[in-house]
């Protein structure tokens, strides 16, 4: 039996967490060592365990793998969320850099000025109803399946739900002119690896707060 992922990262979602849905929606076991100071950073860091000096970092299958859509790809890929053949996987790429664009927001949400914050989620409530999910409705609605690629769950599927609910933390009604989407979430949500990742005790974790952001400042900043 191989090891479980290992992942290295701060105790909060920031960019590890899509990489946490990824792997909860295939049905894989991953442990964590929560990077908590600039020494542990430090210590990956003179170590050459991080090829580009940064994190995420994931410890999968002998490897030690950074850059985040590089361990999307692989996790999807090994666990078959990665479509059938080459148009499906190219759809997949195509929505997933879409949704991380609108998720990178939110993650970078909590780093803002207060004063700039609130002012922020009514940039990302724009374009997340503007511009991504009218796509989103547009392709369930025609493509007339569960999924918005084939017939099965991908990456792209698990993207997306991600961003909804992190959205939906923000403003609850974000989905209410979008009844595809709406009934796509509930659907995704009670996908059995996916439900129980949502459940309370798994390894989500709840949004960011002053401590997670205080910790990533100390980690990071020079």
């Amino acid at each position: 039996m191989s090891e479980k992922p290992k992942l290295h990262y701060p105790n909060g979602r920031g960019r590890m967490e899509t990489v946490r849905w990824v792997l909860a929606a295939a049905g894989v076991e991953f442990d964590e060592e929560f990077l908590e100071t600039k020494e542990q950073l430090q210590k990956l860091q003179d170590g050459n365990h991080l090829l580009f000096q940064q994190v995420p970092m994931v410890e999968i299958d002998g490897m030690k793998l950074v850059q985040t859509r590089c361990i999307l790809h692989y996790i999807a890929d090994k666990h078959h969320l990665f479509g059938k053949d080459l148009k499906e996987r190219t759809l997949i790429d195509m929505y997933v850099e879409g949704t991380l664009d609108l998720l990178e927001l939110i993650i970078m949400h909590p780093f803002l000025k207060p004063d700039d914050q609130q002012k922020e989620v009514v940039n990302m409530a724009q374009k997340a109803i503007i511009r991504y999910f009218p796509v989103f409705e547009k392709v369930l609605r025609e493509h007339g399946q569960r999924f918005l690629v084939g017939s099965q769950m991908s990456l792209a599927d698990v993207i997306l739900l991600q961003t909804i609910l992190a959205l939906e933390e923000k403003i609850p009604n974000i989905l209410s002119s979008f009844p595809h989407l709406q009934e796509y979430t509930v659907k995704m949500s009670n996908i059995p690896t996916i439900k129980k990742f949502l459940e309370p005790g798994s390894q989500k974790k709840p949004p960011p707060d002053e401590i997670y952001v205080r910790t990533v400042y100390n980690i990071f900043m020079p």
